[in-house]
């Protein structure tokens, strides 16, 4: 439970690229089936989740600097 706690920003990323992975292949997608990514769904939706995963990684604030001056000037 606590992994999923402390990854929460990449596990909505990855909930939410996957879901526009697949909008993005069904609305725009690829018609004549030569497009590596957009051609079937499963790759789409499998590229989406690894951007938005990727995407809102970067977002995640690291609380180890915070921590560490916490513990310096406290103590």
């Amino acid at each position: 439970m606590n992994i999923i706690l402390k990854h929460k920003f990449t596990l909505a990323g990855i909930a939410v690229g996957a879901v526009g992975g697949f909008l993005y292949y069904y609305y725009i997608g690829c018609a004549s089936g030569t497009c590596a990514i957009t051609s079937k769904p499963i790759n789409s939706t499998i590229y989406g989740a690894f951007m938005g995963g990727l995407l809102f990684s970067i977002i995640k604030k690291d609380n180890t600097k915070q921590d560490e001056n916490r513990r310096d000037i406290g103590s």
